[in-house]
């Protein structure tokens, strides 16, 4: 591979002439020398190009292949029930819910529900009424003449009290509140019996031709009788009279 110094300075001594000129030869000196790393380094080079084609030329990788195999396996079918498993079951659900106890019921209920609202809505109505025309504590006023004191023209005065479920009546003989007299009628004891009212009426219960005093509380009359200027409970022996002549006329 390598020549002698000696045919090289021969050679470089002789340069013919001509056409026909040899290309001269390089001195041994003033060539590269390739050493051992270099070989290296082309050849690692040369393997790194290799590799960089052969990652080009290799196809992209489809992550979406393991997703279209997956997808592509076969399903395995569901059974869909038929109709003749359907109706069965739903006729029973029907024939169940439409049990003619199960709208009694419910008719029932909605029924009660709809007689408390109403019963709530009239008792305070009532109350409301009440409050209007008689206030609270309960009270009835009216003016009448009885022959108590009335020789001036001026009319008895009556009160109808409810205090705490206690019926009260003060009466003023022709106006006089300094001659005023309160006559005591039933003691309630219901619910709500401070709410209730008391009105006053006069008649001649008795025949006697004087306006007897009639107390009018929850559907029943009290009955004072009109005597020696002033009223009296009954007496035992007039209460069948009494009771009489209430059947007759009325409150």
């Amino acid at each position: 591979r390598h020549r002698p110094i000696g045919n090289d300075g021969m050679h470089q001594e002789k340069r013919p002439t001509g056409t026909d000129v040899p290309t001269p030869i390089v001195p041994r000196a003033s060539r590269t020398r390739s050493t051992d790393t270099d070989v290296e380094i082309n050849e690692w080079e040369r393997v790194e190009a290799n590799s960089e084609k052969s990652r080009q030329s290799q196809p992209p990788i489809r992550r979406s292949s393991a997703t279209t195999e997956a997808k592509a396996l076969p399903k395995t079918p569901l059974r869909k029930p038929t109709k003749s498993h359907r109706l069965p079951r739903a006729k029973n659900v029907m024939s169940r819910h439409a049990h003619p106890l199960l709208y009694l019921g419910i008719g029932m209920l909605g029924m009660l529900v709809l007689w408390t609202v109403l019963m709530g809505v009239a008792n305070w109505f009532s109350t409301t009424m009440d409050d209007v025309r008689y206030g609270r504590p309960r009270t009835y006023q009216t003016d009448q003449f009885v022959g108590h004191s009335e020789s001036g023209g001026i009319p008895s005065h009556f009160i109808a009290l409810n205090l705490y479920g206690r019926i009260e009546v003060i009466e003023f003989p022709g106006g006089d509140a300094a001659h005023a007299r309160i006559f005591l009628g039933p003691q309630l004891y219901t619910t709500g019996s401070d709410l209730v009212p008391a009105t006053l009426s006069f008649r001649d219960v008795n025949g006697d031709h004087k306006p007897d005093m009639i107390i009018n509380v929850q559907g029943s009359q009290i009955v004072f009788i009109n005597d020696q200027g002033t009223f009296r409970p009954l007496r035992p022996d007039e209460r069948h009279q009494v009771e009489q002549f209430l059947q007759q006329h009325g409150p």
